[in-house]
This record gives C-alpha cells, sequence and structure tokens, in this order.
C-alpha cells in the first residue's frame, strides 16, 4: 500500500496523513469549497476538490471519492470518523472497486451499526446487558407495558443512531406517551426510522469504553479503558485513560467482555466497546463503534500506539505486532476538545475568524488540530477546533499538565470549550474522580463558569493595572529629567 486517500477533513485527516507519511505512504486529500486552503489539503501529496461547502455535495459523495481514488492509483481508503466512516455501503463500493477499505468488514459495520443486532450478538458471548426490550418497537401501548416490567426511568434510544438523537428518558410512566412520539419523530427526523428500543435507565451512570483491535489472523486484543463521562447533549467533551475508578479485576472484565463484542461480528482494524458502569461498579454494553475514536489520543498516550499505523498495518493483512500480555498501562492522559462553541450560550455553534490561534507545546502535550490563524470557523461541520491532549505520570499531574495547556492556548475570534475544560478540571468532583454522564446538569451553568473565572480575571486586572503603573511611572520619570540638549546647542 503505497498511496492511500482519506476521506475526511480537518484535524484527523492532517492526523491519518502524518502517520502515513511516517511509514512512506503518500496521501490523497478531498476537500469541500470550504477548506480549499484547508492545512490537511496543504499537507496531502495530493488534493482533490470534490464540491461545494455542504456534506452531503462534498464528504458525503461515496462515488466520487471512490471515482478519484482510482483515477490516482489509490490503493487504500481511510475514512477517519464521521462522514462515511461506518456506511457498511461504501466499504462494501471500496471493496468492490479493488481499493482496501482501512476499517472492518461491511457485515461487522452493519451488525454493530443496529443497536439492536449488536445486543443481540453480545448477548450470546454473555456480555452483560441492561434489562429492557431486545426489538424495535413503534407502539407506544407496548413501550408503556415495557417500562412497568423493567420499572421506571426508562430509556427510549433510536435503533438506527446515535448521537444522542431520538433518546428520551421517561421517569414516569404517564409520560411515555409523549416522550415515545417524540423520541419516534426525532429519530425519523435524523435516520429515516421511527424504530426505537427500550431498557432500564441507568441511574448514576459513567460512561467507559474500551479499545479494541483485531486482525485478520485471528488475533483480537483490547488495549485498555478509557473514561468518557464529562458530556454535554450526549456527546463527549473531557476523556481520560485510564479510567480511575477501575479496579485490575474490572479492568480485565470488561477488557475481555470488549474482546468478546468484536469476536461476535468478526471485528478487524480498530473498534470501541462502550459500557455504561452503575452506581455498584456493574457494568453493561451499551454500543460498539466501528471505526476510530476521537478520543484515540489518550489511548495512544498510555499504550505507545499509533492506533493509525496498527489500522493500516492490519488492513494490509499484517498480524498484530503483540498479544494481550504485551501491553501495559503507561501514566495517564487526558484529552480536552476543543469546540467553536459558546459555553455561556448552552454550548452553541461559534463561527467566525481565528483573528489570533496560538496552541500550546511543552512535554507530554499534544495538539491535534486542523485550524490556522487567519482561517474561518465554517458552520457546515461539526466545530471542533482541536484535540488537546496531555500525559503524565499520575493523575494529579495530568491534570496539573492540562491546566498549564488550557492557560497557553491562546484563541481570538471565537468562543471555545476551553473555559469549560479549566472549570471540569478545577470541580472537586471531577479531582476526586466521583461523577457520572450528569456532570453537567448537576454542576455546570454559565452563572457558575464567569464565578469561577472571577479569581483569575482579578489577577489579571490587578496584573494589568501593575504593568499600566509601573508604565506611567517610567513615562514620567523620562519627562521630568532634566534635559541638556539647549545647552550643547548654546556651548
Amino acid at each position: 500500500m503505497k498511496k492511500i486517500l482519506v476521506a475526511n477533513r480537518g484535524e484527523i485527516a492532517l492526523r491519518i496523513m502524518r502517520t502515513a507519511r511516517q511509514m512512506g505512504i503518500q496521501t490523497v486529500a478531498v476537500y469541500s469549497e470550504a477548506d480549499r486552503n484547508a492545512p490537511h489539503v496543504r499537507f496531502a501529496d495530493e488534493a482533490v476538490l470534490l464540491g461545494p461547502a455542504p456534506s452531503a455535495q462534498s464528504y458525503l459523495k461515496a462515488d466520487k471519492i471512490i471515482e478519484t481514488a482510482l483515477r490516482l492509483g489509490v490503493e487504500g481508503i481511510h475514512p477517519g470518523y464521521g462522514f462515511l466512516s461506518e456506511n457498511a455501503e461504501f466499504a462494501r463500493k471500496v471493496a468492490a472497486a479493488g481499493i482496501t477499505f482501512i476499517g472492518p468488514d461491511p457485515h461487522s459495520i452493519e451488525m454493530m451499526g443496529s443497536k439492536l443486532a449488536a445486543k443481540e450478538a453480545a448477548k450470546k458471548f454473555n456480555v452483560p446487558m441492561v434489562p429492557g426490550i431486545e426489538q424495535a418497537i413503534t407502539d407506544i401501548e407496548m413501550a408503556i407495558e415495557i417500562g412497568r416490567r423493567v420499572g421506571y426511568p426508562i430509556l427510549i434510544k433510536a435503533s438506527a443512531g446515535g448521537g444522542g438523537k431520538g433518546m428520551r428518558i421517561v421517569e414516569r410512566e404517564e409520560d411515555t406517551k409523549e416522550q415515545m412520539e417524540r423520541a419516534i419523530s426525532e429519530a425519523v427526523s435524523a435516520f429515516g426510522d421511527g424504530a426505537v428500543f427500550i431498557e432500564k435507565y441507568v441511574t448514576g451512570p459513567r460512561h467507559v469504553e474500551i479499545q479494541v483491535m483485531g486482525d485478520r489472523h485471528g488475533n483480537i486484543v483490547y488495549l485498555f479503558d478509557r473514561e468518557c463521562s464529562i458530556q454535554r447533549r450526549h456527546q463527549k467533551v473531557v476523556e481520560e485513560a485510564p479510567c480511575a475508578i477501575l479496579s485490575p479485576e474490572m479492568r480485565q472484565a470488561m477488557g475481555e467482555a470488549a474482546v468478546r463484542v468484536a469476536k461476535a461480528c468478526d471485528y478487524v482494524g480498530a473498534g470501541t466497546v462502550e459500557f455504561l458502569v452503575d452506581e455498584n461498579r456493574d457494568f453493561f454494553f451499551l454500543e460498539m463503534n466501528t471505526r476510530l475514536q476521537v478520543e484515540h489520543p489518550v489511548t495512544e498516550m498510555i499504550t505507545g500506539l499509533d492506533l493509525v499505523e496498527l489500522q493500516i498495518r492490519v488492513a494490509r493483512g499484517e498480524q498484530l505486532p503483540f498479544a494481550q500480555e504485551d501491553l501495559k498501562i503507561n501514566g495517564h492522559a487526558l484529552e480536552l476538545r476543543v469546540y467553536a462553541e459558546d459555553p455561556l450560550n448552552n454550548f452553541l455553534p461559534s463561527v467566525g475568524t481565528l483573528t489570533r490561534y496560538q496552541t500550546p507545546e511543552g512535554p507530554g502535550i499534544r495538539v491535534d488540530g486542523g485550524f490556522e490563524e487567519g482561517m474561518d470557523v465554517p458552520i457546515y461541520y461539526d466545530p471542533m477546533l482541536a484535540k488537546l491532549v496531555v500525559h503524565a505520570s499520575t493523575r494529579t499531574e495530568a491534570i496539573q499538565l492540562m491546566k498549564e495547556a488550557i492557560a497557553g492556548y491562546m484563541v481570538e475570534g471565537v468562543a471555545t470549550t476551553l473555559p469549560f475544560g479549566q472549570f471540569v478540571l478545577d470541580h472537586p468532583a471531577f479531582i476526586s474522580a466521583d461523577f457520572t454522564t450528569h456532570f453537567v446538569q448537576q454542576y455546570f451553568s454559565a452563572e457558575q463558569l464567569i464565578e469561577s473565572q472571577k479569581p483569575a480575571a482579578s489577577i489579571a486586572a490587578h496584573l494589568a493595572l501593575r504593568l499600566y503603573l509601573e508604565q506611567q511611572e517610567q513615562l514620567q520619570v523620562a519627562n521630568v529629567a532634566p534635559s541638556n540638549w539647549r545647552q550643547r546647542a548654546k556651548s
């Protein structure tokens, strides 16, 4: 495999291309009109315009991407995450064109893409499941009956989707009808499929996931765990590895369960098995993501592995160069997704021009970014500017290093999640690792964020005042100092 096409944009496209270049592999970038001057386009060996800015007219044009790959002699296509990364039909078309899809086989994507099919497969391999119904329904009376059987609160989830769409928590039986109707409507709008399933709502949940990697020689390993409970709108913002609450025994049990899920769908490549962990430290299968995850860098930091390199090697038919017993956890890593969002305004996207954009540097600090100073943040795509990642010997040291990295990250022109990240790191619940997926609802508000920034703002104001007074004093001294230029002129 001497040339690959990266069917994505921004930071993940750039991150994949850097590994490919290190492996001596040429890269082809595809881009929309909005991304004409993006870093990933300039970094690639070749670049091809797909179409106008909207995704449907550019990054989702599967046939045009494959046509481009064939024309340029591409041997592999890496989809990154988002866009076409979990599209089984795209993977099938890539293979049919004689090109290697750098990801799992289409049947694995299809099986795990349906939450119900995934649950059914996992159950056969004795993976713990949340109590509920394992079939898609649209019948409201049946939903009420299921709620009575498993006990409220219940969770209604779209069978075909993710990202929080088509998801509703129902606390009381009398609310079931309204919430079912809303969930079905949202699922139809987002996925074209109104089928939902129902399960017991796990109270006090934590979102813990296991990274797995498989090859075509029957080897599947787990690369330990990630804590992903700090979320807004069911989407992650702060992640860390490893999870601070797992004992070695629980880590092994979850890792082995994740491997069983991967084996259930004959998985090849990098994937993530997600679990809910309740207040009693019992864990339950949630879903499997059949792609590289946004938060994969924290796993790379604690294992010393390059997951993209492993993806490419496995896609080329190579065997994994290690066994489970060879893997060890080294230190602790944190990741903050730096979104162009305003945490003071319900995390709404913040578009504009990056009039100032400076990323932090230093030992243990990694920034996977796709933007530069002077670029516009477009409205057409996910508003993530970069992933800010740190690695240190301990969790406490990693938290401190992340604080320093945030302080060194300078952004002007758009609002970002950097202040929210600082808020999380300073909060006692996060420091003590005693938090759930409800962290934002329990502890965060715009008012609290403003209040938390007052000490820093006060210090900054005092420093600014002191600097101003010192400058004024220097100017005054300069003004009153005797000058002898007139005297010299007379002599």
